[in-house]
């Protein structure tokens, strides 16, 4: 059984004169991201949970993108080719298009392939095939040609096969139809020939394919209407020779025998297709899902504004251009059994889903000219095919993981758990996490002795699940005093309250360092600061003068002074941490969530004072370390920025400074502040000065283009 939700709109696309559609719609190495290719000079980065762009690059007027921007799975960046030979690799922090990697390539560029595991494939227009990183290495090596001439390539697919890339690509020429498969393992290229039967209509509108461990199924969707398949062997038998391949008849007359345009075909997993055109000469384009095994129709969807032909499939979302928007349809196929592709699945059916019972009769002899004991032959195969879906699983595996929430050990939970995410992304990935953690928070509610921690951690690990999806999740973690838990929380869920913020800096800061020793928290924000021990009363500080703030002067009035001395290099003694590493990478964690300041300082007034004090000494002290690099930047993998610690010195003393100044331990700290704030103010009005003079440079150098060639020139700054 398959059903198709209901579409919405990527985006709207504006198609130039003479264009068919989009380039192309590639996944990122995040799977909810994809680039989308116009048939022109622009690549956009979307978010489809969020319906909504993350970043958009184009290449200058007069320049063209003639094959679709690609991810390389390894390194996260991103891979595009314009006017045929100028190849860009780019990241997300990159806005133009111009100052970005660029190779200028030998030759024309087909498409650029890339899967998960391996490296992307350059595949050039005449055929042969380079790695990414041996091209790169020499942007302008010999490409040789593999093709014959006026053979054009009209459709591509990069596999991974025993753990080796594969590649197989389809040429045409004057009508003829030609496969190559090259296999990356062994360096073998292999090539084969379509064979058309005398009633077999040789034009073909569109490809797909899928592999299993001994043959390529190759799909191809024929002019005439209906669909062909061709299994093409992964290890020929004779590499060197031109074999031929035979079309067997799929399904017949799927689209209506008389379309040209907008019709397309692609795999959705081994027992569905999706098909894109008219059913009927006078209807209207839809979408279909069809059951290769059984040969049915399992679902439709009217499409009344027309498509481009094009068709996408990505985990659990198929992209199409419906009218001028890319529009995204959800949908999900299930097991593949004989009840639930003759639609008598009761669970199965979506209430307003339409089915249509097309299937083909497979006890009709008359084709075959066999009678009675062809007749015999296929009841035998109906029951055998019956026999075969009786030993199917009725249970399948999110089903059986949601039973086993409900009744068993945390243990066996985790085992069940941890066998659900091995088969990666499943169709109903998203709805089966959300439900698991449902189910596993009603029962931590009902029975206090229930708390599955690591389950817990797998789910929020999963990039799946957010806090307004299971709010419940960090007051149980809050209650629990699980800091551990309550930290993955904060770095996976980008919408939590800023309320349920300052709850979890209150555990941070009142936990006991003898229950942080204990827990094992993700230690990659915080720097090597093993020689740190708290220190209450802060010692004395350094006397470098870096960033123009030296604080072991007391006179603030000689900060002018200090600024024309030469900064000392040599510290009196080490600055020393107030708070543990463990309870730092926590404290870090707060340090990067996001609020809103209107909403985070009513909350931060609740936070005991003595606890405010100890948070100012760790943020001063990251102040510290800042101005000991030229860079004004912390170690680490994913340190807190200048920017967040400044901001959150801000926060707490707007909401807790009447507080603080009455404390006498907090006395030091914050004349250490007053000095920061001040020997800032005197930077800036210093540089303020210097910015006069610049204007006047500037000036004279405006002047310069009306002197020869030689000149002496005495410039006066007073």
């Amino acid at each position: 059984m398959a059903s198709l939700e209901e579409e919405f709109t990527l985006s709207s696309v504006v198609l130039n004169a003479g264009s068919e559609g989009l380039l192309g719609v590639e996944q990122t190495s995040k799977t909810d991201q994809f680039l989308v290719t116009d048939n022109g000079r622009t690549v956009i980065l979307y978010k489809v949970s969020d319906q909504k762009p993350l970043g958009s690059w184009s290449v200058k007027q007069g320049q063209i993108i003639t094959c679709p921007a690609v991810c390389n799975f390894q390194t996260g960046e991103y891979i595009v080719v314009h006017d045929n030979k100028v190849l860009r690799i780019w990241n997300n922090e990159d806005v133009n298009l111009d100052k970005v990697f660029k190779a200028t390539l030998s030759a024309e560029v087909c498409r650029i392939l890339s899967v998960q595991g391996t490296e992307p494939l350059v595949l050039f227009k005449e055929g042969a095939v380079r790695g990414l990183e041996a091209l790169l290495a020499e942007p302008q090596q010999k490409i040789e040609t593999v093709i014959s001439d006026e053979e054009v390539i009209k459709w591509t697919k990069f596999f991974i096969v025993f753990r080796h890339p594969v590649l197989i690509f389809i040429t045409e020429k004057h009508g003829n139809y030609f496969a190559y498969v090259q296999m990356f393992n062994s360096r073998v290229l292999s090539k084969y020939t379509f064979l058309f039967g005398q009633d077999e209509n040789s034009i073909i509108e569109s490809f797909t394919a899928s592999v299993d461990r001994k043959f390529i199924s190759l799909m191809s969707l024929s002019s005439d209407g209906c669909i062909y398949e061709t299994l093409i062997p992964i290890r020929p038998t004779d590499p060197e020779k031109n074999q031929s391949l035979v079309r067997s008849l799929l399904f017949k007359a799927v689209v209506s025998g008389d379309a040209r345009h907008g019709v397309a075909l692609t795999v959705l997993d081994q027992d569905h297709v999706a098909v894109l055109g008219s059913p009927l000469a006078a209807s209207k384009e839809c979408l279909s899902v069809w059951n290769i095994k059984f040969q049915t129709l399992q679902n439709s969807k009217e499409l009344p504004q027309g498509t481009s032909g094009q068709l996408w499939y990505y985990g659990e979302n198929l992209f199409m251009l419906h009218g001028r928007s890319l529009t995204v349809i959800p949908y999900k196929c299930e097991v593949s059994s004989l009840a639930g592709a003759l639609g008598k699945l009761k669970h199965s059916q979506d209430p307003g889903t339409h089915v249509v019972p097309h299937f083909v009769n497979w006890e009709t002899p008359q084709e075959c000219g066999l009678g009675a004991q062809n007749s015999e032959q296929s009841r035998r195969i109906l029951r055998r095919r019956k026999i075969e879906v009786s030993l199917q699983p009725e249970v399948p595996p999110s089903k059986q993981l949601l039973s086993t929430v409900m009744k068993d050990s945390e243990k066996h939970i985790e085992v069940e758990l941890r066998k659900f995410l091995a088969i990666k992304q499943t169709p109903d990935f998203h709805t089966v996490i959300g439900d698991t953690v449902t189910g596993l928070l009603e029962r931590c509610k009902a029975e206090p002795s229930f708390y599955p921690q690591n389950c817990l951690m797998q789910l929020t690990q999963t990039h799946v699940l957010a806090y307004s999806l299971c709010p419940d999740l960090m007051e149980i973690a809050l209650q629990k005093k699980d800091v551990q838990l309550l930290q993955l929380c904060l770095q996976h869920f980008p919408d939590i309250p800023e309320l349920v913020t300052c709850a979890c800096l209150k555990v941070f800061l009142s936990i006991a360092d003898d229950s942080l020793q204990e827990t094992d928290v993700n230690m990659e924000s915080v720097f090597d600061c093993s020689n740190s021990v708290r220190d209450e009363k802060m010692e004395e500080q350094t006397e470098i003068l870096q960033n123009g703030f030296n604080p072991e002067e007391d006179k603030c009035n000689k900060c002018d002074q200090e600024l024309n001395e030469k900064p000392q290099a040599k510290t009196k003694e080490t600055t020393l941490c107030p708070v543990i590493a463990k309870r730092a990478a926590l404290l870090n964690a707060i340090l990067h969530s996001a609020y809103s300041e209107t909403f985070l300082l009513p909350h931060l007034k609740d936070i005991p004072a003595q606890h405010i004090t100890l948070f100012l000494k760790y943020l001063y002290f990251l102040y510290l370390k800042c101005s000991e690099n030229a860079t004004l930047t912390l170690p680490g993998i994913h340190p807190p920025t200048l920017n967040q610690i400044m901001d959150w010195i801000c926060l707490l003393l707007d909401a807790n400074f009447t507080v603080v100044v009455m404390m006498p331990e907090a006395k030091r700290l914050l004349i250490n502040l007053y000095k920061l704030v001040k020997s800032q103010i005197s930077v800036y009005s210093e540089l303020n000065k210097i910015e006069v003079s610049f204007r006047e440079l500037q000036k004279l150098n405006q002047e310069k283009n009306n002197r020869g060639l030689y000149s002496i020139e005495v410039l006066e700054l007073f």
